[in-house]
């Protein structure tokens, strides 16, 4: 028999192209998938744009698939995509826009920016703090999220749609570009653009048809869990040659033998195997029944097998997270409704603002009384007629006092001269600040904080207080505009906002939902986050006049104050203030220091960092009548933390927050000031004259609390010599006791030898001297006692004589 050579071979299944078909199928088939989808990376010549060839797009969609799986973040699935985009449609590079709403208003901002063949995650992942933002009313951009359709724009300078913002940001020139919106069912997600066509004038239609796909194609893929497992099976079922296959996900149900519907169609064989995420859970388990041929399935059919559960079971786990996002959103959307109503000033406390006198029960409405109508329905003219009745005077409540006392006036008073502030910036009128949004922003901020025994309104107000006064009387204001000045103010009233009572080590230690959410500064972040939800309110939105710009610089600044309130930070920032107010003095014109500051925006915000901690300790630096009943107030929220970390953390607290060391208050307050405060007074008071009062202030606290220290340590060094004293006399006691129960078992002693020496002496009398057998001593017995007991009572130093024992 002749040898089969390689050509035989292939000339004969050439010949025999069905033959061919069935053996690769049942040799090759699962095979060749199964390493397709474990390869690692695509095999396609990046280095220069050319047509490619099937082959090769096959394996650029094997390896979107792949990211796919690999994958459970969005940002990099949607990168891989776009870079093979760019190579596909021979573009310059390409971007991702996010769409978003914010106050009311839809917007793009880019997500993944500049993506082209050869570039990477990192440098194309936009950071928040980078954003470039497109209003849905500006660009070709927004045009595409508003129409939801795709453009084409062969000659970006003959579209009158075009805005040349971004090209004038990164220094490139826009030519042509393609762009697409990617859609979840009616709603805009994002939108992809293309710039540039290289090779060509501009993007052709075949190319608004791979875009289009893509975008469409890529977010089924992450997103429908049905459609994934749908297309898989189906194909699969196909490969194996089976009459049908099921799937079922965490609790499917047992299948039974027999006919399973009318056609009765009967199980006669079963493939089955689990589907597996990438973290070794179940997810459910897909079943194929009854090979075609009659058949059982074999061993190549399960390496099939085994490939597709494992695509299903990273397809579940994508598609989950994403239902996980989403479900997120809604919850915050849900929450969100909830602080709204909890929190914002309803309709009815407007009027407890606007009213002359306040009880329990509203007696008098001043916007009807005056002018039969509802706070909301007034003109400007007429709302501020009635609230400069109302507010107080700014001498008299001494506002701008660095010595301000909130103690005699009730929380709603507190909210009118938070108001009065306003006024007196002259932000009101000069921002169109609606006087109904603001008297319901602040009673709302009022309500936001909660009824807890130091870091609550009360101590909100006096840190906005506080700012509003080193801005006004500590001349700090000469460096701000009124917008900056108007933000500082609202991230002073605002910096607490909802805090619970805890710091932030207590927050990760208990596992709070805020440490997760929140890396670092966990509070501050909260707070901010709280004060933002406020603003999206259009009810409470005090900056909804602003223009786009004015909004992001007083956001932008609300950032940064309201995080600079975290103590950690303000330890980093301490040499640079030190190195401006320095700088201050190499000044000797003022006005010339003042205009360079204000251009310097580094500067300005580590001023206004560092104002925010001053303000955040102010009662620190108040008058000692203030200063001695706030500490105690911090310092019983401070043991209740205590108390909580021993009953439901099981550890023991440090000492400033144990109530069993009440007593080292003193103490404790003067390492705090030495440590974290006297340093911004000091040099705040160096920076501006004006502010010297509060650096005497603490100052004054100091000495006092330094007095009690020192009573304290006193009566501590009193008590210690007193213990002292009783522990040498109780040893003084002990020694004696000792000594007189020695004595007392001696005479005890002697006196048992007398009673025998006298019953034996008249023995003696009655019968005569005799003498004791084995005794040493030969002479009589009473001589011998009285010799033994004269040396018991020359050793025991007893002067009394024995006849008087008789």
């Amino acid at each position: 028999m002749a040898a089969i050579t390689s050509e035989v071979a292939e000339k004969f299944l050439d010949s025999n192209p069905k033959f061919a078909k069935q053996y690769y199928d049942s040799k090759f088939r699962s095979g060749v998938i199964s390493a397709m989808l474990e390869k690692k990376e695509a095999e396609v010549d990046f280095t220069n744009f050319h047509d490619v060839n099937q082959l090769e797009e096959s394996e650029i969609f094997f390896d979107l698939i792949r990211g796919i799986q690999d994958n459970l973040q969005m940002e990099r699935c949607i990168f891989t995509l776009l870079r093979w985009l760019s190579f596909l449609l021979r573009a310059e590079h390409m971007s991702l826009f996010m769409y978003r709403m914010r106050n009311g208003t839809g917007e793009l901002a880019t997500r993944l920016f500049n993506v082209h063949k050869d570039a990477n995650l990192e440098e194309c992942l936009v950071h928040p703090d980078c954003e470039i933002v497109f209003p849905l009313d500006t660009g070709i951009l927004g045009s595409v999220a508003t129409t939801k359709k795709t453009a084409n724009v062969p000659d970006v300078s003959q579209d009158s749609r075009f805005s040349d913002f971004v090209d004038q940001l990164t220094e490139c020139q826009t030519r042509n570009l393609l762009a697409t919106p990617i859609m979840n069912g009616k709603d805009v997600v994002a939108v992809i653009m293309a710039v540039n066509k290289i090779g060509a004038p501009h993007f052709t239609a075949q190319d608004e048809g791979v875009l289009l796909w893509s975008a469409s194609k890529v977010f089924e893929e992450l997103t429908d869990i049905e459609r994934q497992f749908h297309k898989a099976l189906y194909t699969v079922r196909a490969f194996l040659n089976c009459d049908r296959y099921s799937v079922g996900l965490l609790d499917m149900t047992k299948t039974k033998k027999g006919p399973v519907d009318d056609s009765g169609w009967v199980i006669k064989n079963v493939l089955s195997m689990p589907i597996v995420n990438k973290k070794e859970e179940i997810l459910g388990v897909a079943t194929f029944y009854n090979r075609k041929d009659g058949k059982p399935f074999d061993e190549m059919d399960e390496t099939l097998m085994e490939s597709l559960t494992q695509f299903l079971g990273w397809s579940v786990l994508n598609t989950d997270s994403y239902d996980k996002m989403n479900k997120l959103e809604n919850r915050k959307d849900i929450y969100q409704d909830m602080v709204n109503y909890h929190v914002k000033c309803r309709n009815d406390e407007i009027q407890d603002i606007l009213v002359g006198k306040f009880t329990n029960e509203i007696l008098d409405f001043k916007t009807r009384e005056v002018f039969g109508k509802e706070p909301w329905e007034c003109e400007e003219e007429e709302l501020y007629e009635i609230i400069e009745q109302e507010l107080p005077d700014p001498e008299e409540s001494e506002i701008y006092e660095f010595h301000f006392c909130d103690f005699d006036n009730s929380e709603l008073n507190l909210v009118k001269c938070g108001i009065l502030m306003y006024y007196e910036l002259g932000v009101v009128d000069k921002f169109h600040i609606p006087q109904e949004v603001l008297v319901r922003f602040m009673y709302s901020v009022c309500k936001g904080y909660r009824k807890i025994t130091y870091h609550n309104w009360r101590h909100g107000f006096n840190v906005g207080q506080t700012m509003f006064s080193l801005l006004m009387t500590g001349d700090l204001k000469r460096y701000y505009t009124d917008l900056e000045a108007m933000a500082m103010v609202t991230a002073a009233f605002c910096h607490d906002i909802d805090h619970r009572g805890t710091n932030n080590l207590y927050q990760m230690k208990s596992g709070n939902p805020l440490a997760k959410l929140h890396g670092s500064s966990i509070l501050e972040r909260h707070h901010l986050e709280f004060a933002k939800t406020l603003l999206k309110d259009e009810s409470l939105n005090i900056y909804q006049n602003l223009n786009r710009r004015q909004h992001e610089h007083v956001m932008h600044l609300m950032d940064i104050a309201i995080i600079a309130t975290d103590l950690a930070l303000y330890f980093k920032k301490r040499t640079m203030f030190q190195k401006i107010v320095d700088q201050s003095k190499t000044y000797e014109d003022w006005n010339a220091w003042t205009n360079y500051m204000m251009l310097e925006t580094t500067r300005k915000e580590i001023v206004m960092a560092m104002m925010m901690t001053a303000c955040d300790l102010s009662a620190i630096a108040k008058p000692w009548e203030i200063q001695s009943k706030v500490a105690l107030s911090v310092a019983a929220e401070f043991w209740e933390q205590g108390d909580l970390e021993r009953t439901v953390l099981e550890q023991n607290p440090i000492p400033m927050m144990d109530r069993n060391k009440a007593d080292e208050l003193p103490k404790l307050q003067c390492g705090f000031i030495d440590f974290v405060c006297t340093f911004v007074y000091k040099e705040f008071s160096r920076f501006h004259e004006e502010i010297t009062p509060m650096l005497n202030g603490i100052l004054n606290n100091r000495k006092e609390w330094k007095a009690l220290q020192d009573e304290y340590e006193a009566k501590l060094l009193a008590l210690e010599e007193e213990k002292k004293k009783k522990e040498q006399l109780s040893k003084l006691v002990s020694v004696m006791n000792q000594s007189a129960t020695r004595n007392y078992f001696h005479i005890m002693l002697i006196l048992i030898m007398t009673i025998r020496t006298n019953k034996m002496r008249k023995e003696e009398s009655q019968h005569g001297e005799r003498e004791l057998p084995g005794t040493i001593d030969q002479g009589p017995l009473s001589e011998r006692l009285v010799l033994s007991r004269e040396r018991r009572h020359r050793s025991l130093h007893l002067s009394v004589p024995y006849d008087n024992y008789e």
